[in-house]
């Protein structure tokens, strides 16, 4: 897809005007790698590499030859983009074909046009990491200026990354309590009609509720669920 070129100043202003709490995280994704495709000089095609717990996969792209190259590395586990998001450095290939490092990877990324490239590691969590890719059609297309423009996108990359990662364990975590609550509730409910029906302690109530558990081989709050079921049905 042709895009006309943009001035960094403009790019950056538009980033600038993205809401990172309304807009969805591929969107915001899509939107730097296009804005890094029109801005970075030589810039062909750009890729976002999300690595979470070992998996990769590329949650935006400009274009199909982005998406080939880096299928490549996934399934193969090797290649720039995983690199650099493994060591949180950026990686400048100048000329694809002379290029070693990563045994396949320059006739995967030459037989679709692509002859220098630049992957600029995110560091997001402990557990994600991730990379910008930006490839070119053009051996050496990328001097000092155009590395410090592809750090600078993926800087902002790295902060829609993290704001959402931070969203999704907040949510996990706050899912969790309420499911804690919601048991802890459940429990204290079946130790009150047991400690009713056999006139003991609450220490008695759950001793009985725990050797039901263990014999039945159910989670204490299935089987304190199941009470509290059973009882209200009369």
């Amino acid at each position: 897809m042709s895009l006309e070129p943009l001035d960094p100043t403009t790019a950056f202003s538009e980033l600038g005007r993205i809401n990172l709490g309304e807009s969805d995280l591929e969107g915001i994704l899509e939107k730097v790698a296009t804005l890094a495709k029109r801005a970075v000089p030589g810039a062909y095609e750009v890729s976002v590499t999300l690595v979470r717990e070992g998996r990769p996969r590329t949650v935006a792209n400009t274009g199909d030859a982005a998406l080939w190259i880096d299928k490549w590395q996934y399934e193969n586990g090797r290649g720039p983009c995983l690199e650099a998001a493994a060591d949180h450095r950026t990686l400048c290939v100048d000329d694809v074909s002379g290029e070693r490092r990563w045994p396949g990877w320059h006739d995967q990324a030459g037989a679709v046009g692509v002859r220098s490239t630049i992957s600029v590691g995110l560091p997001i969590q402990e557990n994600v990491v991730g990379a910008l890719n930006i490839y070119a059609t053009e051996v050496q297309a990328f001097d000092a200026d155009a590395i410090v423009l592809a750090e600078t996108f993926a800087g902002y990359a790295a902060v829609a990354l993290a704001n959402a990662h931070l969203y999704d364990t907040t949510a996990t975590l706050a899912g969790q309590m309420q499911l804690a609550m919601e048991s802890r509730a459940v429990i204290e409910q079946a130790k009150g009609i047991i400690m009713s029906q056999r006139h003991c302690s609450p220490d008695e109530a759950f001793a009985i509720l725990a050797k039901a558990s263990q014999d039945s081989q159910r989670k204490l709050r299935d089987v304190a669920a199941v009470l509290v079921e059973r009882t209200r049905r009369g």
